[in-house]
């Protein structure tokens, strides 16, 4: 009696427990969520995020939202962490209900997040982590999309940036130790193989580490005259550091991760280093650009385009929102499978890159919006970051 009690109990558990997965599954609402870093040093990627996907909110609801109803925006903060990234994931998708949710800064996040996306089955659009698998993760179907660079495409982008800067090309790559800069090497790897070449140096650090000379030493020492660099700026800050400490400046292209405050922190260290990005408001500036930057500094109180952290993730977003919105008004429903489809059909010229379209679904590879010819180079400049072209670094190229 007692067992046949707990089988009854459990399977009316089991039933509840359907009914709220099915009701939540049922019920999506004009929502986007994001979990991002919001404190810690790489907050200014949460508020990137925030800004952009704002305006482009703005927008649309101005002319009448999608479906008849207005979008909503909410943020959670993870601060870098994984365990709170999927904790927001979940909370996004089954507490908040979101039609979507777009991703943050941090690769380790992104790739943790891949998992309960998949699982619940809600659109991730991710707007700034880089790393390819956490897009290109073997799930089918694939909830996971990117409107962002990938490292896979930034690591051949840069390669080729780096063999055009290098007088032998010799060639080191100093990466961060997690799954973000992990995640690199074999990008980088496979970028130089083809192309005929190999890597000298490549060297590792861990966050917060706070000198990198014995990698510096090594890298130097095996006859590198360029780095590339997959780092944050704190831990960049160090390396500049650490290379002024053995009187080794060699050119530095590198990930956007040293696109925040690496001119604040290293100060004239960092003049010269070029980093990538999808999209700058630092320089001349045209009628679409200029538009946008009003609006920015009309709702947040910005000043100067320098006060933007992170440029890229800003214009990330606010593409990532009306390809979603394009994409719920294509379903004709907020409906997490029917939007899912709906995003391989939509069509739209964006800040960043004409979208024709954002993704397909025949190529796992391009479930990335932003290719490659969208890229641009930037480069540290007195405090700046500034289109390389703009400046004296770019004209001696």
């Amino acid at each position: 009696m007692f067992l046949q009690t707990m089988v009854r109990s459990s399977v009316a558990v089991a039933a509840v427990l359907g009914f709220f997965s099915t009701a939540a599954h049922a019920e999506q609402e004009p929502c986007i969520g994001n979990s991002a870093a919001t404190t810690g040093p790489a907050a200014f990627g949460g508020q990137s995020i925030k800004m952009g996907a704002e305006i482009a909110i703005d927008e649309i609801n101005a002319k009448g939202g999608v479906l008849g109803k207005p979008l909503r925006f909410v943020q959670y903060d993870d601060a870098g962490a994984p365990p709170r990234g999927v904790d927001n994931t979940r909370r996004v998708a089954l507490s908040d209900k979101c039609v979507a949710i777009l991703g943050g800064y941090h690769s380790t996040v992104a790739v943790a997040q891949a998992e309960p996306v998949n699982e619940i089955g809600i659109p991730y659009v991710g707007v700034l982590a880089a790393n390819t698998k956490a897009i290109e993760n073997g799930k089918t179907p694939n909830f996971m999309f990117r409107v962002s660079a990938k490292d896979k495409w930034v690591a051949r982008f840069l390669v080729e940036q780096a063999l055009k800067s290098s007088k032998t090309g010799k060639i080191a790559f100093l990466y961060e130790n997690t799954g973000w800069g992990n995640g690199a090497l074999p990008d980088v790897k496979d970028a130089m193989s083809k192309v005929g070449k190999e890597l000298v140096a490549a060297e590792t650090f861990n966050w917060a580490d706070q000198d990198m000379t014995p990698q510096i030493i090594r890298a130097r020492d095996a006859g590198a005259d360029l780095v590339l660099l997959w780092a944050l700026d704190r831990e960049g800050n160090q390396i500049l550091r650490s290379m002024d400490k053995v009187g080794w400046k060699p050119p530095i292209i590198g990930a956007w991760g040293i696109a925040g405050n690496l001119g604040e922190l290293a100060g004239p260290l960092a003049n010269g280093v070029e980093v990538i990005q999808t999209y700058t408001f630092m320089g001349s500036m045209d009628p679409k650009k200029q538009a946008f930057w009003d609006k920015l500094k009309a709702k947040y109180g910005i000043k100067d385009p320098s006060e933007i952290k992170m440029g890229s993730g800003v214009a990330n977003a606010y593409d990532a929102v009306y390809i979603i919105a394009k994409a719920i008004e294509k379903a004709g429903s907020y409906d997490w499978a029917k939007v899912r489809e709906a995003l391989y059909t939509v069509n739209y010229d964006g800040l960043v890159a004409s979208y024709e379209p954002a993704f397909d679904a025949k190529d796992p590879e391009r479930q990335d919006a932003i290719l490659p010819k969208y890229y641009k180079l930037t480069v540290w400049t007195d405090g700046k970051l500034l289109p390389l072209e703009q400046t004296s670094y770019g004209k001696s190229n």
